[in-house]
């Protein structure tokens, strides 16, 4: 029986940078650590570089995220086996910072997947044997800022021929592969139609389970197949205080427990993380059975392909505006009167709208637009 351990993402940044740098695990990870130390094998996935010095890349959006190398003590103390690093952050500080985490990690002792030097080290299935159980984990991510290429250093992409193949090469090499998806919509509990999807394959085609993370908000989770899937764990340590948005603060780890016919049971234990007290902590008794009551509630509803539609409709109109003036790139101010005023469907017609939506939507367009952007 082998027991694997899932933690979501891990940020040393803020107050807790000095207990990774300290390598104070007992006061990052308090009453969880028993958790790390009894599994066969722990992973978190590991969102930023650790880096020796500042040098950021230019990005069009979201945070630039790094952390001092010495923070891999802080890992190593808890007893992490591997760092996924598929993410959208851990090409922030460019392939020197990548590189850079790699060497640190493996320096202290701890592997990695997810990323490397090129798309083909990136891609590489980690391969651990215990108890005779020959355990799989691959990291892929969807296509952001810090993804590789064939001549480039950076994560490994969300491509499902890639993986189709992957999985062929290697499907007797393993007995048990577990995926980690970084993917979703920040701070959406549910998954979105296409998410869904793309998972359920991703079992159909061989995997014992797969882990999204990313979504920064504990997520739904389902069996399929005779696989498990979580569709967002939150945060395991990311410290945002004191402004973090609504269950930033709130995750789960999970636990896979795995018998030599390949059979697994998954279960998870509730936390708190980064509020007003620095670390991740369980939560109280009570508060952790509401948890995985509602936890539970949510997750039984994806099971109806329509729920999931419709959620995934109300939200997307929900942020329709947001998503306009990012088209539109308007500034600060701009941002906030159309929120206010909706003046970008002004600047749309139903025709505009059509062709885009076309643009969006076809294959072959996007990707003749995307090779113009990049």
């Amino acid at each position: 029986m082998v027991d694997i351990l899932v933690g979501g993402d891990v940020c040393p940044i803020r107050r807790s940078r000095p207990y990774f740098r300290e390598g104070d695990a007992q006061a990052l990870f308090n009453d969880l650590m028993p958790e790390f130390e009894a599994a066969d094998l722990t992973i978190v996935n590991l969102e930023c570089p650790l880096i020796e010095g500042h040098s950021p890349i230019s990005k069009g959006g979201g945070p630039i995220l790094g952390a001092s190398s010495q923070c891999i003590a802080g890992l190593k103390k808890a007893r992490i086996d591997v760092a996924a690093l598929a993410n959208n952050h851990i090409l922030d500080h460019g392939p020197e910072g990548l590189m850079n985490t790699i060497r640190v990690c493996r320096e202290a002792g701890i592997d990695v997947v997810g990323a490397g030097e090129n798309l083909e080290t990136a891609g590489h299935v980690l391969s651990r044997t215990i108890d005779g159980i020959r355990i799989g984990v691959l990291g892929v991510a969807e296509h952001e800022f810090s993804i590789a290429t064939e001549a480039s250093a950076g994560a490994n992409p969300l491509d499902l021929i890639a993986f189709v193949r992957t999985m062929r090469q290697h499907r007797d090499q393993f007995d048990y592969m577990l995926v980690l998806l970084h993917g979703g919509k920040e701070h959406y509990r549910y998954p979105s139609p296409e998410l869904q999807k793309i998972c359920r394959f991703m079992v159909e085609e061989g995997a014992s389970a797969v882990i999204c993370q990313h979504s920064h908000c504990p997520g739904c989770y389902e069996t399929y197949q005779g696989g498990f899937i979580v569709y967002g764990q939150g945060n395991l340590i990311f410290d945002d205080f004191p402004n973090p948005r609504p269950n930033w603060c709130k995750g789960y780890l999970v636990r896979l427990t795995v018998t030599p016919g390949t059979t697994s049971e998954m279960h998870i234990t509730p936390y708190i993380q980064s509020d007003a007290q620095v670390g991740a902590r369980r939560m109280a008794r009570g508060e952790a059975l509401a948890f995985e009551r509602e936890l539970e509630e949510a997750s039984t509803l994806i099971r109806d392909g329509a729920f999931v539609q419709r959620q995934w409709r109300q939200y997307c109109q929900s942020q329709r505006y947001t998503y306009f003036n990012i088209l539109r790139g308007h500034s600060r101010p701009l941002r906030g009167l159309n929120k206010l005023l909706h003046f970008s469907d002004l600047l749309y017609s139903n025709k505009e709208l059509e062709v885009l939506r076309n643009v969006v939507r076809c294959e072959t367009h996007r990707e003749v637009l995307d090779t113009i952007l990049s």
